[in-house]
């Protein structure tokens, strides 16, 4: 496609970028990751994140990508602890599920609070400053 000065530079740079977009889609990682996080009166109990990767190609189109300084690290678990605050409030876009139990008993109040995640496949692409992680459908 030409364009009116007949400079075919601008249909040739959108085809790179699609095709090198394509490739980038190609070799990402996939991971499947999951979190729970339990309050027990009022107090932070416990907190985990599991990331394990994908022994099986996951399905899906991937949407609202996330993009997480690296420093050329490849190890996911370490480049989420290292964002822990920015990924956590990412995840809370998907919906966690909340438990929530409350007993009173000798006039004393206690309760548990349990957030979860449910394992979910993700889609991973490492680059030297920064890894690009977007759930899947």
């Amino acid at each position: 496609m030409r364009s009116r000065d007949g400079d075919n530079s601008f249909s040739l740079r959108l085809c790179t970028i699609i095709f090198l977009f394509i490739i980038s889609s190609l070799k990402a990682e996939e991971y499947y990751i999951s979190y729970r996080y339990v309050v027990k009166d009022a107090i932070i109990y416990n907190e985990s994140l599991q990331v394990s990767p994908a022994m099986q190609k996951c399905n899906g189109d991937t949407y609202l990508p996330l993009i997480l300084e690296n420093n050329k690290s490849k190890n996911l678990k370490e480049i989420l602890s290292n964002n822990s605050l920015v990924f956590i409030d990412y995840l809370h876009k998907f919906g966690l599920n909340v438990e929530h139990e409350e007993k009173t008993s000798n006039y004393k109040n206690t309760s548990t609070t349990v957030l979860t995640l449910k394992t979910k496949c993700f889609k991973v692409d490492f680059n030297d400053n920064f890894a690009r992680i977007a759930p899947l459908k």
